[in-house]
């Protein structure tokens, strides 16, 4: 009796084992086919939502659009009606003075920075930076200096005589009168009295002024290795012990019988001998300049010659107040010194 409950308990124990077995593989399978239906449904409604979106998008590809209309082809009535409403709107202009209008705006020059880089940086000309801001020597811009930068290309211009009009300055500079009269807010005829300041947009500066400005208008009238022994300025007199005087060029020390270079082309204007220069040359040259060539051993030029940067005018040497054997180099500009390597190439 005892064995046949045994028997019957366990059997039913293996009951009770196959239906939790077949209940879990049950549920494995069924979480499948939840997780199948689940991620086929999701694609499913992202086709569709695609396919509704294509379907009701115009093709911009193709440029299609315009008027939708349910019989075959627009009546003549309403293609008259499209017509009365364009008559009715207003009139489209190009709007020049947009285009025209200056604007400024500040920008802090950084460390690195050249003139040329924050020209392109803001789509203007060097032209413009150097006119606007000013600028006498590009190579002396300093980290931390603020310039102004102006909306369009363009320089200032100051009226040299009474009268001069907006339409005469743009003519100088082959530009647009109408562009730069507008920039002023004046008509092409307003009449400026001299000392007034007008901008000229998309003009340029001439080629001597903006070779002085960013140093590049002389060539060094040594064409051999040199050795800068004085500069242009205040020092301790060669001469006269404990005494300061103003030195105005820079002096070039080198062999004597170097050959010497006109710095710019020019008329020579005077050749002689005095006791401080000792055999010197004076050049004349364009825009108020003059170039002094002194302490030479001999001349190679006379009054009157035109001479070129490639023409020897003469030879290094030591004669009048020197030293030793060196060329001394003065620039003038409008009858005043300058330093000579703010000008140097």
């Amino acid at each position: 009796m005892r064995e046949k409950k045994s028997f019957i308990s366990n059997e039913k124990q293996s009951i009770i084992k196959h239906l939790f077995n077949t209940i879990i593989m049950s549920c494995k399978t069924n979480s499948i086919k939840i997780v199948c239906l689940s991620v086929f449904g999701f694609c499913a409604g992202v086709l569709l939502t695609c396919v509704l979106i294509t379907t009701r998008r115009p093709d911009t590809r193709n440029g299609v659009g315009g008027f939708d209309a349910a019989s075959e082809a627009e009546s003549k009535e309403g293609l008259e009606n499209l017509l009365s409403e364009v008559e009715n709107l207003p009139a489209l202009t190009e709007s020049t003075e947009a285009s025209t209008e200056i604007t400024y705006q500040t920008y802090r020059v950084k460390s690195g920075d050249m003139i040329g880089y924050i020209a392109d940086a803001f789509d203007i000309t060097q032209d413009t930076i150097i006119s606007v801001n000013n600028i006498k020597q590009s190579r002396l811009i300093q980290p931390g200096q603020y310039l102004k930068i102006p909306s369009m290309p363009g320089i200032v211009y100051t009226v040299k005589k009474d009268g001069e009009t907006p339409a005469t300055i743009a003519e100088k500079y082959k530009v647009n009168a109408e562009k730069c009269a507008m920039a002023n807010s004046l008509t092409l005829e307003t009449a400026l009295k001299v000392g007034a300041s007008i901008y000229v947009p998309d003009a340029e500066l001439d080629w001597a002024t903006r070779q002085e400005i960013n140093g590049d208008l002389f060539k060094r009238p040594l064409h051999a290795r040199y050795r800068l022994s004085s500069y242009y300025g205040w020092r301790k007199s060669p001469f006269n012990a404990g005494k300061r005087t103003f030195h105005g060029g820079i002096d070039m020390a080198i062999s004597s019988g170097t050959p010497i270079y006109p710095a710019l082309e020019g008329k020579v204007t005077a050749v002689g001998y005095n006791a401080t220069y000792g055999n010197y040359v004076i050049i004349t040259h364009h825009s108020g300049y003059k170039t002094l060539y002194g302490h030479m051993k001999s001349t190679a030029c006379k009054k009157g010659n035109f001479v070129y940067t490639n023409t020897v005018i003469g030879y290094v040497g030591s004669t009048g107040m020197s030293t030793g054997p060196h060329l001394h180099f003065t620039v003038y500009k409008n009858g005043k010194t300058i330093n000579p390597l703010t000008v140097l190439n």
